[in-house]
């Protein structure tokens, strides 16, 4: 099966630059799609300085829907938004004032790749932290989600004055332009052990579940194409997690969330749009913020599912129940209130 291979170098430009990220691109771009995959054959998607945080949103998201394996590269630099202390990548316009508008949130990586199968997705991280990013980070990991084995590490703020080198991502790099990827777990050692002139920082190294974890039954159903059986066990889950733990539980809510990412698998933008809808809703209710990450996430989706909602009518209904939710969730994209509210304009003259 073809494999997927998504390139992500990001650093800010000028003096807040802490590491030459896209330096690494061209020692990544010598080796051979296949052995950047692990596959015989692979697409590459390459993200070089990107500027726009939904530029990497898009290319992350399609390249998560694929089947077949997925390998990420990330190389780049890590900042705290001011307002929620939480991890962006820095993309070529962030700012430390800015970060909240202009970098790519952690969690979207988390949010993205949360219904791959295991075994299916790796991720390769070169990250350097800023002062206040490398504190957190000393007692909060990095999540990038359950379902990926993630290798790397993460490197204390260089120097003053200094940018530093993508040191690991290059190791990795030289050793794959042999021609031959060793098991994960060997070719991360082997990279490590070639940058032991500096100090490595936070080493990351998380094998991916098992296969026993509920998720991978129903990724292997999406794949397969039953979409109804994957629904009906993930509806299981949730009912399940309703009973142990509450309707407003975080169990039961990130099953309610994965039956809306299902509907999404399905081609049921509807059904998506409504569902991510009920769990805004649910965690607004149960008193979380409007700009907490999982609540913007939620109306983000939904209103992604809206946009691809082809029945007039009930593009109509959802969507004035969206313009609600917008209302009190605005999210980092300027201007989408002004985007749902033009759009059911046009909606009023359609049949």
């Amino acid at each position: 099966m073809p494999g997927t291979v998504l390139l992500v170098a990001a650093s800010p430009v000028g003096k807040g630059r802490l590491v030459d990220a896209a330096s690494v691109l061209p020692v990544l771009a010598a080796v051979a799609p296949g052995v950047l995959a692990g596959t015989d054959t692979a697409n590459v998607v390459e993200l070089a300085d990107p500027v726009e945080p939904q530029a990497v949103l898009t290319r992350l998201r399609a390249a998560a829907g694929t089947v077949g394996p997925l390998t990420v590269f990330v190389t780049g630099q890590l900042l705290l938004d001011r307002r929620q202390r939480l991890p962006h990548l820095a993309l070529a316009r962030t700012t430390p004032a800015t970060v909240r508008y202009t970098g790519f949130p952690w969690h979207w990586f988390r949010e993205e790749l949360r219904l791959r199968a295991p075994g299916t997705t790796t991720v390769f991280l070169d990250l350097h932290a800023d002062a206040e990013s490398w504190e957190r980070l000393r007692s909060t990991p990095l999540d990038s989600g359950r379902n990926c084995a993630v290798y790397g590490r993460i490197a204390p703020p260089p120097q003053r004055r200094t940018v530093a080198d993508p040191s690991y991502m290059k190791a990795v790099a030289t050793l794959l332009r042999s021609g031959h990827r060793p098991p994960v777990e060997q070719l991360h050692q082997q990279a490590l052990s070639r940058i032991t002139g500096e100090a490595p920082g936070i080493v990351l190294a998380a094998r991916a579940p098992g296969v026993s974890d509920p998720h991978a039954a129903i990724s292997a159903a999406v794949q397969a194409g039953r979409h109804a059986d994957a629904d009906a066990l993930a509806a299981r889950w949730e009912q399940a997690a309703v009973r142990a733990h509450g309707p407003a539980s975080e169990e039961a809510l990130h099953w309610t969330e994965v039956r809306a990412d299902l509907a999404m698998f399905a081609g049921d933008a509807a059904r998506s749009c409504r569902t991510w809808l009920a769990v805004a809703s649910a965690r607004l209710a149960a008193g979380q913020a409007p700009d907490a990450p999982a609540v913007e996430a939620a109306v983000d989706r939904a209103h992604h599912q809206w946009a691809e909602i082809r029945d007039p009518a009930r593009a109509r209904e959802l969507g004035a129940v969206l313009a609600e939710v917008r209302g009190r969730v605005p999210g980092r994209r300027v201007g989408a209130l002004d985007h749902v509210q033009r759009q059911l304009r046009q909606l009023q003259t359609q049949n």
